[in-house]
């Protein structure tokens, strides 16, 4: 249901609000904010916006040309669960001051800019996600670098590692290697904090599915929000994550949405459920493979060529690539299947209503910027359905299975952020379609991550070298 300002104005009054919270989200994918009160928030702010200084935001404006808006959309609003003081919180998307032109930096303008594009195909009207994103519980992180330091320490209460620990007295209800799913309390000692942050959630208008416990020792947990469409999708990831830290916070404890925090058990994924709609009616239900139509094939199809670009985009850190490893659980094998989960896609089986039909895109990971990785996907599978891809058989044998000569010939994701960079450099045309994203985004996004992740990585001395290489 829509919203208009006059509506969000009276949402201020009915709660006696006294500041507003101006939030955007920058290149990749931090939440921004700065506050005004109330007095200073009109109808006329959602035409007129907020300016502010864009030049010291992450990848975006030179110095000699820093002012920019931010204009608020009125269907973001909610009331902030966390703030002493009544707010409001709102997002908006950047606009240049002069033209009043999208700002082609801003991640939100370019998820606005997909679902007008698909719009315009006439493949479509609607994109649908449905993410499901999972994290890590801990109750203490440090870390440090140094010229002559380099460590990271985390703990959990949960961890199978604590067995033997002092803690008067340790009750032994840890979560074994690999034994998080779904053993219940005292094994899971999260129930009560993942269901505050649901509800949490609730109270800002996000619709949750389910809350469990995932996988690894140590805290690892999943929430699945319902489907919604691509820009509001995005919208309520930010605030997803907004809320799954500050309620952890307010209990003494932490959340990383990092992939691949803890050596040797699984990683945090954000497998995304992806459908396009036109008229009220899903493009992807037919009578094909496993009750998909031709255009959820060819959809498919546009995801795995595009994959080693596109996950440039969903798995966006050099962190991203510790957990799509082949040979375990990861899904990075450039493949699809309705019952393989090591295969890129997954086509989900649960029911064979028409509107449940979808495809689940299993690489990316929760450091993605929503905005980004939702538009990204939604262009792979337009290029996919324009040009009448084949995706090819699917994958249904088990891969640890196969013969050498067959998984010789299977592809996978790119090894390594580099490579899914190099692969994002040389394949990115299908992206530009429609000006969705530019290439000056793709290119400072290139060469962001090269000069300020993978450059200061390969200099720096990895702790397990010295395991390795000390006493040679």
């Amino acid at each position: 249901m829509s919203r208009s300002p006059k509506e969000v104005l009276d949402l201020c009054r009915d709660h006696d609000v006294k500041i507003v919270d101006i939030r955007f989200t920058d290149l990749f994918g931090q939440w921004q904010h700065f506050s005004v009160p109330i007095s200073q928030f009109g109808e006329e702010e959602f035409v007129d916006g907020y300016g502010f200084d864009g030049s010291s935001i992450r990848g975006w404006k030179a110095i000699n040309e820093s002012d920019m808006l931010v204009i608020p959309d009125p269907e973001s609003a909610f009331l902030d669960p966390f703030t002493h003081v009544p707010t409001l919180v709102i997002t908006g998307s950047i606009e240049d001051p002069i033209t009043r032109q999208k700002y082609n930096r801003d991640p939100r303008n370019v998820a606005r800019m997909a679902e007008e594009y698909l719009r315009s195909t006439g493949l479509g009207d609607t994109a649908y996600f449905g993410p499901e994103a999972e994290f890590f519980i801990f109750d203490d992180i440090r870390f440090g670098d140094s010229p002559e330091e380099s460590f990271f320490s985390v703990d959990s209460v949960e961890g199978h590692w604590n067995h033997g620990r002092e803690e008067g007295p340790n009750l032994g209800h840890k979560v074994k290697h690999k034994g998080g799913y779904f053993p219940v309390a005292p094994i899971d000692a999260f129930q009560d904090l993942r269901s505050e942050m649901v509800l949490n959630l609730e109270k800002i208008g996000i619709e949750v599915e389910c809350q469990h416990h995932e996988v690894a020792t140590a805290g690892q947990a999943e929430i699945d929000v319902k489907y919604n469409t691509l820009v509001r999708q995005a919208d309520i990831m930010q605030g997803y994550k907004y809320v799954i830290k500050n309620t952890a916070k307010m209990h003494g404890k932490t959340v990383t949405f990092m992939p691949k925090p803890l050596y040797g058990d699984n990683g945090s994924g954000m497998h995304i459920h992806f459908s396009i709609w036109k008229d009220g009616q899903n493009t992807f239900a037919g009578e094909g493979y496993a009750g998909m139509s031709e255009t959820a094939l060819q959809a498919i199809a546009g995801i795995l060529k595009h994959a080693p670009a596109l996950v440039a985009l969903t798995n966006p850190t050099v962190n991203s690539y510790k957990r799509l490893v082949p040979g375990y659980e990861a899904p990075c094998n450039l493949a699809y299947s309705s019952r393989n989960r090591s295969a890129a896609i997954r086509i989900p089986m649960y029911s064979s209503k028409p509107a449940l039909k979808r495809l689940e895109f299993r690489c990316p990971d929760p450091t993605a910027n929503p905005y980004l990785a939702f538009a990204a996907i939604t262009m792979a599978a337009i290029d996919g359905i324009r040009n009448q891809m084949d995706p090819g058989e699917p994958l249904d044998k088990d891969i640890y299975d196969l013969p050498p000569e067959e998984k010789a010939n299977l592809a996978s994701t790119p090894p390594s952020l580099s490579a899914a960079l190099d692969a994002l450099e040389n394949d990115h045309e299908w992206l530009l379609a429609g000006d969705v994203f530019s290439k000056d985004l793709i290119l400072s996004w290139i060469e962001y991550k090269r000069e300020n992740e993978i450059k200061p990585l390969l200099l720096r001395p990895h702790p397990y070298e010295f395991s390795l290489y000390y006493d040679i």
